[in-house]
Parts: C-alpha cells; sequence; structure tokens
C-alpha cells in the first residue's frame, strides 16, 4: 500500500449506517482531535476525563449491545492482533477486552479510571495509567488495541516494535464521542504508516501499520 494509504474492506453483514447524532456534537470530540493533532493533554485535562469516567463507571457497560460489540469482534478477525505481547489501552470496564484476551497471548488492559477498571471481570492483568506517558519500554508491545480511545501518536509510535500494529476501534462509527476516522489516524501518526479499514455493526475499526 502507498504509505499514509487506507483501505477499505468491504462491509461486514449487517453494517448499521443509520446512527443517531450524538458523538459529532460532543464536545469530547474536540478535545479527541486536540490531543491527536496538538499534544493537547496535561494534567488539568487528565484528571477531568479520569472524573468524568469514574462518574459513569457503575452504568457504563449497560450502554454497549452486540451492535456495538460486533465492530470489535469485526477488528480482531479481519484486522487482527500481531504478535504476542498485547496492550489494550482505556480498557474501561472491559467492553473489548475479553475478545482482545482470547486471541492474544500477553495481554494487559490499562485505562485511567480505575473505577472502570474495577468493573471488569475475566483474568486480564489490568493497569490504572495515563495512555499519554505509558509504563512501557520503547518498542515492548506488538499490538495496541484502541477501543473509544483517545490516541497520543507519540507515545503509540515509541511503545510499539518496528513491526508493531495499531488496531484502533470506534464501535458507534463517526458518531462516537472519541473518533478519529481511519485516515485522521494515519495522518496523526509520526512516520510513515498504512491502513486497512472496514465497518461492522456501528462500528468503524482499521489496523494500522508502519509502512
Amino acid at each position: 500500500m502507498t504509505p499514509g494509504s487506507v483501505t477499505w474492506l468491504p462491509d461486514a453483514p449487517g453494517t448499521v449506517t443509520d446512527l443517531e447524532v450524538f458523538g459529532s456534537v460532543s464536545p469530547i470530540r474536540k478535545v479527541t482531535e486536540q490531543v491527536a493533532f496538538d499534544d493537547g493533554w496535561d494534567a488539568s485535562r487528565r484528571d477531568k476525563v479520569r472524573e468524568l469516567f469514574d462518574g459513569m463507571a457503575a452504568e457504563w457497560s449497560s450502554r454497549f449491545g452486540d451492535e456495538r460489540e460486533a465492530s470489535i469482534i469485526d477488528a480482531l478477525d479481519r484486522g487482527g492482533v500481531r504478535g504476542d505481547k498485547v496492550v489494550e489501552l482505556g480498557a474501561g470496564s472491559g467492553l473489548g477486552t475479553n475478545e482482545i484476551a482470547a486471541r492474544a497471548a500477553d495481554l494487559v488492559a490499562l485505562d485511567l479510571s480505575m473505577k472502570m477498571l474495577r468493573e471488569q471481570s475475566g483474568g486480564t492483568p489490568l493497569v490504572q495509567g495515563d495512555a499519554s506517558t505509558l509504563p512501557l519500554p520503547d518498542a515492548a508491545v506488538d499490538t495496541l488495541v484502541l477501543v473509544n480511545m483517545f490516541l497520543f501518536p507519540s507515545e503509540v509510535d515509541r511503545v510499539l516494535t518496528g513491526a508493531g500494529r495499531l488496531l484502533w476501534i470506534n464501535t458507534n462509527g463517526h458518531e462516537t464521542p472519541i473518533y478519529l476516522s481511519p485516515e485522521d489516524v494515519v495522518a496523526a501518526m509520526p512516520g510513515s504508516w498504512t491502513a486497512i479499514a472496514g465497518r461492522a455493526g456501528t462500528g468503524i475499526w482499521a489496523a494500522v501499520d508502519r509502512v
């Protein structure tokens, strides 16, 4: 593929395109873009986001149904994890964690909100932390999985191996509040990257690799 390109796969069966207008008017959409393109993350914003998700933790999982989980499963099946060492960033209450764990030899799940992590079930190791400063050495991870998560491009680039993969998933597609298109994800990453992308359920995903 040409550096910077995104190749779209055919839609998975049952793709939903009639989405409610919500994410595109959410204030957090602008934050997502600032974090990815303008280094728009500091201690104040970190604390506000953590407080926001702490407050939603108890009822968070009830927001998601099979149509949103479909994009996670499709991303894992048609995009796929690469290598053994996999880290899920923004793991939250575990919408995708068990599905990822079933396909990863060695998975760790990280989230800014400890209250979100406490809602998880399953045996995946959980870490409370800030994805803008990951507690990981350089080139230590084969695949990073981000489900409805802020993108910190330089940190993703730092911790992925040379052949590492970023698996980016928005479970409510272009109406996910924390959303970047696959094209924007590729554009935000330092250096040369390409992606394959697809749609399933209500979601959009991209498997992003270095050239």
